[in-house]
């Protein structure tokens, strides 16, 4: 193996690793291992590209996942503006650092949960003289590395302008906040893991880690949107305004550190969040090390066999089935891919969390420009069609249909007698959208109706057409493949960026809806019209030569 340059730096630190109690060599040699096994892990078009770029320093750890990095260096180049919003720290640098962890925290539970709670490794490694510290050590830092190259893209565009308007103090200060940002967030995920694993088992486990992903994508993005409530804007000037639940925001945190550090600190509730900035994360990481053998010893549980899981597809399945299915091969296909959405612990942990942006996104722009009038303000808006939101997880969870953790066992895709390929797809869409898409939208059409009464129900059986209708033309759009046919290391980034039309798409319907309801029996005739479009989308995307073309 060639000598990685980030393995280089590693060493600089081998004295703090070994006082933890960490066998440095070991360590060294696992993550040596662990990031040439990804960058092993290719497309074919990356990899091929990546091989001719040699072998020299990062190249060789994790190609796929840097050539992702340019998305993040665009989307941090973004959030340049708030460093040119005045001179107000806490409100600049505490929406910058909002945007920055709810990126890297929503980007940590959908790619790097599967790294943080792998096991596979302890087959190989548990037999051998290696300590339990050693083990998630190594896995931590796994993430550390990946997680600095993305902070870094993230932040390197405000940064930079940051020092170039406020100096090297500026950029000092940001490069340890960053640090402990990324300190804070890992911990805290770990740990929260940590707890799940301490008090359940087996595949209740697996599920309830799936709904702390959800509720962590849920809290993140409300933390988010209370970040941007906590200022005023009174006569052109941001006014800060103290509350007791400020001190459980950690962006604030970081915002008050720039204000106590580069204002000499004559706030006492900005010295307070700046204490918090710098403990919290290190008094974290601290009860982490020590809690790091119980956490292997914990993902054990992982392993235990799944129970009765294959009597979850029963009765209520096949009735389902039997109602919305025309074929037996079609049936069989609707059974099967419910059974993987629902056992398949590595597709649950990259398509869950999704969920929960689905739940929230609706409620937060419903309330985006606040309650004037209450809750009875909202009867009469048409404000209801930001239900149309709920749909923005159909394009992740439609593109993840052909991936499974599992792909190798797509061999009895070969010994099975299909003899139209259209029932394999029609069957894994309809389960994908009675499984994941129906009971979220039943939740927040009830909501809905809580919120802007029963009138509203005609409008919401149209929006739940133009959601299947979006769902027909999601799969027509992406590439086609057999189900659960291909491993995740396969998706491909560029396919990610293809789901920004279907987004534009989304809107598009919303924006016919509000149309429709500018006539009388708009909204009637915008149904029937959908359920045309609906009729035929199903003919024409799932035409057996269509299909068969590869299209």
């Amino acid at each position: 193996m060639s000598e990685m340059k980030t393995l280089q730096v590693l060493d600089r630190f081998r004295g703090w690793f070994e006082k933890s109690g960490v066998d440095y060599p070991v360590m060294r040699r696992i993550i040596q291992v662990k990031l040439t096994m990804d960058a092993r892990r290719m497309p074919t078009v990356i990899g091929n590209r990546s091989k001719k770029k040699g072998n020299a320093g990062i190249q060789n750890e994790g190609n796929q996942f840097l050539s992702s990095l340019w998305m993040y260096v665009i989307f941090g180049g973004l959030s340049t503006m708030f460093i040119f919003m005045g001179d107000n720290y806490l409100f600049q640098m505490s929406l910058m650092f909002g945007i920055f962890m709810f990126m890297i925290t929503t980007s940590l539970i959908s790619d790097f949960s599967s790294v943080l709670l792998d096991i596979r490794d302890r087959h190989i490694l548990s037999t051998k003289p290696i300590n339990g510290k050693t083990i998630a050590m190594a896995k931590t830092v796994h993430i550390f590395i990946y997680m600095f190259f993305l902070t870094g893209s993230l932040a390197v565009v405000p940064v930079a302008v940051g020092t170039f308007r406020h100096g090297i103090v500026f950029f000092l200060l940001c490069v340890v906040d960053l640090i402990l940002m990324d300190l804070l967030i890992v911990v805290f995920t770990a740990l929260l893991y940590l707890a799940v694993l301490r008090f359940f088992d087996g595949e209740k486990l697996k599920d309830i880690i799936n709904y702390v992903q959800i509720g962590l994508t849920i809290g993140i993005t409300v933390g988010y949107q209370l970040l941007a409530r906590l200022f005023n804007i009174v006569d052109m000037d941001i006014v800060f305004q103290p509350k007791w639940w400020q001190y459980f925001i950690a962006p604030i945190w970081f915002g008050a550190s720039f204000e106590t550090v580069l204002r000499g600190g004559a706030n006492p509730q900005f010295n307070v969040f700046t204490v918090l900035a710098l403990l919290v994360p290190i008094v974290s990481f601290i009860i982490y090390i020590r809690l790091m053998p119980a956490l292997e010893r914990n993902l054990q549980k992982l392993a235990e066999p799944d129970g009765n899981s294959s009597q979850k597809t029963g009765k209520g399945v096949k009735w389902i089935a039997n109602i919305l299915c025309a074929s037996p091969q079609e049936n069989t296909f609707f059974r099967f891919a419910w059974s993987m959405m629902g056992n398949e612990r590595e597709f649950k942990l990259k398509v869950y969390p999704s969920l929960g942006f689905a739940i929230i996104f609706p409620i937060i722009f419903l309330f985006s420009d606040g309650i004037k009038d209450g809750l009875h303000g909202l009867a009469g808006t048409n404000k209801y069609l930001f239900i149309y939101f709920c749909g923005l997880m159909l394009p992740t969870a439609i593109r993840l249909l052909r991936h499974s953790g599992k792909h190798k066992a797509a061999w009895i895709y070969q010994t099975m007698p299909i003899q139209n390929m259209s029932d394999v797809y029609k069957g894994t869409l309809l389960a994908c959208l009675v499984r994941m898409v129906l009971p979220l939208f039943i939740v927040e059409s009830v909501i809905f109706i809580l919120l802007f009464g029963l009138s509203i129900f005609p409008d919401l059986v149209a929006v739940g057409l133009a959601l299947q209708l979006y769902a027909i033309i999601s799969f027509g759009y992406f590439k086609k493949g057999l189900p659960f046919s291909e491993p995740f290391e396969a998706v491909q980034q560029s396919e990610g960026l293809r789901i920004i039309p279907l987004m534009l798409l989304l809107g598009v319907f919303a924006l016919l809806h509000l149309l429709a309801t500018c006539f009388r029996f708009g909204v009637l005739v915008y149904a029937v019209m959908l359920i045309a479009a609906i009729w035929l989308a199903w003919r024409f995307t799932f035409a057996s030569k269509r299909l068969n073309s590869g299209n």
